[in-house]
């Protein structure tokens, strides 16, 4: 019996099973490989009518068309076939691995999901042309072009890309978005800002029936030598092409098409600098370049300071290359250099020019030469190195300590006409070294059971009343509310008042500062600002916050007296106990303020 029940269930499992297996919903895609200006048709098909068809999101891709639905059904040798799509058309928004999410639909009470597919989204392809499709139509009338000054530049030389959009005078275009960007991989890039697009007429592929507008232009120095490529721009467009249809006057019709045009990628041969001449202080500066060292003066005092500026001027790969270093006497003060751009970009490249700025402070009173620098680059003109040098600056301290360096007798020093310093040694400058040391041993105590041992033992046993003592204190520091807000007042004031404490004894400074601090109190206290400020407005305000009339009315009057004791004369005492009367009136204010 329970054999025959375990075969009944068994059956009943290949049955549900078999079932089963019938029902088919999958995700259908025309390619799993296309290209940003292409698009993809994907199916999803069931082989049985269902409801709450859900699609996936399509995250990554712009639903141009669909859902579509078809529905088809066939006898084959008493056989009946079903089939039902929903066919979706896509754009892909960027390249790279692209998932397509699950679709959900129900069929006879269970919930069916497609496989989650994968497409691989390259750069844009070219297509062949369909002369009876409006798109391709429009592909006759619309082209973006990358124009590049150059393909074969040496390293760290400037080309520029100058993209343009060519459009036949029969067509127009109504709007467009970048939707690839190139990414100019071992470039240094830079884009030119464009203010406002114009319309020129042009010519293109010898077709002079075009207009083009320029939508972008980019400088790119080459980082790397060999084949490198450009990246191609895509653009999704809005175009209006002409039909075969006309209007009610033998006009043509006009159908907008959303295009996908790009401008193709573009390979450049980047060239090694040359290595015949190539001096050893060259840094990778490629261009036409000026060198100058300049310095803001050549005579002053020790302690004095002074500017020594490196400078680079030109046309060229002015933020790609390092400045040359300046060397200076050890008796000068050299801080860190401060590195300053004025650099600008246009379709020549990069211009202007790079420093660094020395700040120098000799110490002592002599001249000091500063040797002559030199600063190498590549001229792409003449193709050959060149190197610019400073010349020697000469910087006279006038007035300053002689650098001397006498020890007793064993050296002495002399100072030659020109300020600079000659050492001269004799026979006994090491005579201060002492050959018998008549060293004794030292007597060594044990730590251990000493005073120093039981008094680090016992201490920290000491120090726990100590800790409970200074604890039991805080707890009724804190617990004192009163106390604690009067502090806090006293604190307060200081802190507003510490800037007319330094005035003191300038008449007009304390009062201007004096009359700040008040306002400022109130600003932090009362929340109101400056504009605000009248002697009504802060009487009331402070009468509403229950401060004591008496305690308002005399810090108006510090207010009043501040605007006129600018104006008449005051003695360091009054001045004195002004600042005296504001410190306690804050502090009254303070604590009375609710």
């Amino acid at each position: 019996m329970k054999f025959s029940k375990h075969i009944i269930s068994l059956l009943l499992l290949l049955v549900t099973t078999t079932l089963s297996a019938q029902i088919k919903f999958e995700a259908k895609v025309s390619k799993t490989k296309l290209g940003i200006n292409e698009r993809l048709r994907i199916d999803f098909e069931m082989n049985k009518d269902g409801d709450n068809f859900n699609p996936p999101d399509f995250n990554g891709f712009t639903v141009v068309g669909g859902p579509n639905t078809s529905v088809s059904q066939s006898w084959l040798n008493g056989k009946r076939s079903y089939k039902k799509t929903y066919s979706y058309f896509l754009a892909p928004k960027q390249r790279g691995q692209v998932k397509i999410n699950q679709a959900t639909i129900e069929i006879d009470g269970e919930v069916y999901k497609t496989q989650v597919v994968t497409v691989n989204v390259t750069a844009a392809v070219k297509r062949p042309n369909d002369p009876d499709n409006a798109e391709n139509i429009a592909s006759e009338n619309i082209h973006l072009v990358a124009e590049v000054s150059k393909t074969n530049p040496y390293l760290n030389e400037a080309i520029t890309v100058v993209y343009k959009l060519y459009v036949s005078q029969s067509t127009g275009v109504s709007n467009w978005r970048e939707i690839d960007n190139p990414r100019y991989n071992d470039f240094w890039s830079q884009n030119i800002d464009i203010k406002g697009l114009k319309i020129q007429n042009g010519s293109y592929k010898g077709d002079d029936n075009y207009r083009y507008v320029v939508l972008r232009k980019t400088v790119l120095y080459p980082q790397k030598t060999g084949q490198l490529e450009i990246e191609p721009l895509t653009l999704d467009v809005t175009v209006e092409v002409p039909t075969k249809r006309r209007d009610f006057f033998g006009g043509r019709l006009m159908t907008k098409v959303n295009k996908r045009v790009s401008a193709g990628s573009r390979t450049i041969n980047v060239k090694e600098l040359p290595l015949e001449g190539k001096p050893e202080n060259f840094t990778g500066a490629v261009g036409d370049f000026k060198f100058n060292v300049i310095t803001s003066k050549t005579e002053l005092n020790a302690s004095e300071s002074l500017q020594a500026r490196v400078e680079v001027t030109g046309n060229g790969n002015l933020k790609l290359f390092e400045l040359p270093k300046i060397k200076l006497p050890n008796s000068l003060e050299v801080y860190e250099p401060e590195h300053n751009e004025n650099v600008k970009t246009n379709l020549g490249g990069m211009y202007g020019s790079i420093s660094d700025s020395y700040t120098i402070v000799p110490q002592f009173k002599g001249k000091y030469p500063v040797p002559s620098i030199s600063f190498s680059y590549f001229d792409t003109n003449s193709e050959t190195y060149k190197t610019i040098s400073s010349g020697e600056i000469v910087i006279n301290v006038l007035e300053g300590p002689v650098n001397t360096a006498n020890s007793d007798n064993n050296i002495a020093t002399t100072t030659n006409g020109s300020g600079k310093q000659q050492v001269v040694s004799n026979n006994e400058q090491f005579a201060f070294v002492k050959t018998k040391a008549n060293l004794k041993p030292m007597h060594q105590d044990t730590f251990f059971k000493s005073t120093g041992f039981w008094t680090s033992l016992l201490l920290p046993f000491l120090a726990i009343p100590l800790a409970l003592v200074y604890r039991k204190k805080r707890e009724e520091r804190q617990a004192d509310v009163f106390g604690n807000r009067i502090r806090k007042a006293d604190k307060l004031a200081k802190r507003y008042l510490s800037e007319a404490k330094k005035s003191l004894g300038n008449k007009e400074a304390f009062y201007i500062a004096l009359e700040k601090a008040l306002h400022n109190y109130l600003k932090a206290k009362l929340q109101i600002e400056t504009s605000e400020f009248s002697k009504e407005k802060i009487n009331t305000i402070l009468i509403e916050r229950q401060v004591n009339s008496e305690t308002v009315s005399e810090f108006i009057s510090i207010l009043e007296h501040c605007e006129l004791a600018r104006y008449t004369p005051i003695t360091n005492v009054e001045m004195q106990q002004d600042y005296e009367k504001a410190a306690q009136t804050i502090s009254v204010i303070d604590k009375e303020l609710r």
